[in-house]
């Protein structure tokens, strides 16, 4: 493992930067937790609050957090 890999974990498959991921949570958590509390307390309004709150959040981590992928291309047989 690389000097530049330390900072990174294996999750699902996928490699990640803890800081990242945590920031991520964060967001999520905070704007479904608004979006829950937030809502008038009338039966199936804070769950759809609390659901736009988590989709809102993915959308902004989705922005604020770019992805670290390097694909390379490298010639091979064809079939």
């Amino acid at each position: 493992m690389g000097e530049e890999n330390k900072n990174y974990v294996d999750i699902w498959g996928d490699n990640v930067k803890l800081r990242d991921l945590g920031i991520s949570m964060l967001l999520c958590i905070v704007f479904a937790l608004g979006g829950y509390l937030l809502a008038p307390n009338e039966p199936p309004r804070p769950l759809i609050y609390g659901l736009i709150g988590g989709a809102a959040g993915f959308i902004i981590s989705s922005i604020i957090i770019k992805p670290k992928r390097r694909i390379t291309a490298m010639e091979g047989e064809k079939e």
